[in-house]
């Protein structure tokens, strides 16, 4: 049995280390993407409070296509550019959005949410998935949470 939980009433840079942490040891050793893909949405969730929808979108064939992830049935393929996964995906930069209707373009796959924070993973230079994170209030997050899902990405890259 898997128990990695965050330790109560952490600061949100030390709750992202140890979520990496946490994220290294479920991971090692095991060589399948989605595997490792839905334990780290269940990482996430448990890990990052206040998100209506934690996961991943993978690049297939060109565009975003939905991997595991935990909350409300989602958009199942993305077009590059397109959203704020898609823009993620096809910029290779983190997209901090604090209010998604704001945002042009937006794809509203459930409409509680309200902010929303998309980190690519990289691997050789190239974009294979991003990490998407959504909240239902606005704002929910910063650049302390983009850090902490990017170094996570940067940690994970290699085994999803």
């Amino acid at each position: 049995m898997y128990d990695f939980a965050p330790t109560a009433e952490l600061e949100p840079a030390e709750r992202y280390r140890q979520l990496a942490d946490a994220a290294d040891a479920l991971t090692a050793g095991e060589p399948d993407a989605v595997a490792n893909m839905a334990n780290l949405a269940a990482l996430l969730w448990e890990f990052v409070p206040g998100l209506n929808w934690a996961g991943f979108y993978r690049m297939v064939g060109g565009e975003l296509v939905l991997g595991p992830f935990i909350g409300r049935p989602a958009c199942i393929r993305i077009p590059l550019g397109q959203g704020v996964c898609g823009t993620a995906a096809s910029t290779g930069e983190t997209q901090l959005v604090e209010d998604v209707h704001a945002f042009p373009g937006h794809i509203a796959c459930d409409a509680a949410s309200q902010s929303e924070l998309v980190v690519p993973v990289l691997r050789d230079g190239k974009v294979i998935a991003v990490i998407d994170l959504d909240a239902p209030e606005k704002a929910r997050f910063g650049a302390v949470d983009a850090a902490g899902i990017e170094a996570l990405a940067a940690r994970i890259a290699q085994r999803i």
